[in-house]
């Protein structure tokens, strides 16, 4: 989710265009300013890879990052990136999405604690506050750390610290924050002189999940038009892959403070998270997380996965 890792990034409303001779428009909506979990994207355009695909993409950072799926499901863009935890939750709140694409596909999502602090194990836990920033998920992703270690929610205090996350760790606010990137928190821990620690969900029973998707609006997506995106997406991972040097050139010329030791950091935490075939769909994994939160009791019922997930390229 987006917090305060991003406050050295960029204005808002950043639109980065497309050459204008590419002859099919798209617009992508980000889930928050453009950083490095963005950089198949940035290298994408910045490659001309959108526009060998026939596609002139206008890529927007949003003014909230609430909005991007809302402005999918109204049809005032063609994808937005979000997050396969909420994605469950909006199709089961009515909002008309599917996941498309996969741009991250492992957790990023941890517990942080101060390495040097009284937290040594989730059973130290017990009688502290944790912050969080987004209710819900985040609630019943700390129950089930909290229930391997032989506790409840009874046995902590949850604060909300909106997206201050790092902050509220180094002043004490809080003992831990859930929602704290294990590509970028951590690095700021150490900027500031302070060493963090990370107890992962997925270590502790939480389902492994993709973490940023690409939603489109089920009752009007393109497919022919998202696979030729998705293409440019993966040869700009590759690209990342086998030119690291010139990719980052290429990403960090592509707006202010990219190139800063946060993102450079950032950059190469990320690189091995990113998915190698963003159209391939994990069904299994779709499956399993719809039940951890049925369990969880945050949805009342089990959709089948096809009402959340596609694949593009897949047989009709």
């Amino acid at each position: 989710m987006p917090s305060f890792r991003f406050a050295a990034a960029l204005s808002l409303g950043l639109i980065l265009a497309a050459p204008a001779c590419a002859q099919d428009k798209m617009t992508l909506i980000l889930d928050w300013f453009v950083n490095p979990d963005h950089a198949p994207i940035i290298v994408a355009q910045q490659k001309g890879f959108f526009a060998d695909e026939g596609l002139e993409v206008e890529i927007v950072a949003p003014a909230d990052p609430a909005d991007p799926p809302k402005l999918v499901a109204a049809g005032k863009a063609d994808l937005a990136i979000s997050y396969q935890p909420q994605l469950h939750l909006q199709v089961h709140a009515g909002l008309p999405l599917r996941r498309v694409g996969t741009l991250i596909a492992t957790p990023l999502n941890c517990l942080m604690v101060k390495a040097d602090g009284p937290v040594q194990s989730l059973a130290d836990l017990k009688g502290r506050k944790i912050g969080y920033s987004v209710s819900g998920v985040e609630e019943a992703t700390v129950a089930m750390m909290l229930h391997a270690a032989g506790l409840s929610l009874s046995d902590v205090e949850m604060v909300n610290v909106n997206w201050s996350l790092t902050p509220a760790v180094l002043t004490g606010q809080v003992d831990a924050v859930i929602g704290a990137y294990r590509n970028f928190e951590l690095t700021q821990m150490r900027l500031a002189g302070t060493e963090g620690r990370c107890f992962y969900p997925e270590e502790a029973g939480v389902p492994g999940y993709d973490e940023l998707i690409f939603v489109a609006n089920a009752k009007t997506l393109d497919r022919d038009r998202i696979r030729r995106f998705l293409a440019a997406v993966q040869r700009g991972t590759e690209y990342m892959l086998n030119h690291p040097a010139e990719a980052f050139a290429a990403f960090s010329a592509s707006a202010p403070d990219l190139s800063d030791a946060l993102n450079t950091r950032a950059w190469a935490d990320t690189l091995p998270r990113f998915s190698h075939s963003p159209a391939a769909l994990d069904y299994g994994r779709y499956a399993s997380f719809e039940m951890f939160l049925k369990d969880a009791g945050l949805i009342d019922s089990v959709l089948p996965v096809s009402q959340l997930a596609l694949d593009p390229g897949a047989p009709q």
